[in-house]
């Protein structure tokens, strides 16, 4: 009778199971505050990275309609309006992006500082 014993071990497959199991244990308070001061931290910028990505790009769109305008179809005042609106906008957007950050950051600080005081101690 040949009796043998076979065992296979994935470091890959144990972390993958350990990642997951971890996901459904209850958190403590500690890693919950963490994680909410982590979220507030990431958010700062998303807000401003839309708007001002938004404004750029229809900035964008228009300086390009602009130069259609100028080059295609002869319509040089309106061409050169709409250049000069697109420049403006794309010169804006990241003037818009640190102004709307600076607000965010101000609008979170407290939050933020209570939760750094918090897991701090």
């Amino acid at each position: 009778m040949s009796e043998s014993f076979h065992y296979n071990y994935s470091a890959e497959r144990q972390s993958e199971i350990d990642a997951i199991r971890k996901k459904y244990l209850p958190q403590d308070e500690q890693e919950s505050k963490l994680a909410e001061l982590r979220k507030l931290d990431a958010s700062v910028g998303t807000r401003a990275l839309i708007a001002s990505m938004a404004l750029g790009i229809v900035a964008a769109l228009v300086f390009g309609v602009g130069m259609c305008c100028f080059l295609v179809w002869s319509q040089f005042v309106l061409g050169a309006l709409l250049c000069v609106v697109g420049i403006i906008g794309m010169l804006v957007a990241p003037w818009l992006y640190r102004r709307l950050v600076e607000k965010r950051k101000a609008e979170i600080a407290p939050e933020i500082l209570r939760l750094t005081e918090e897991l701090s101690q």
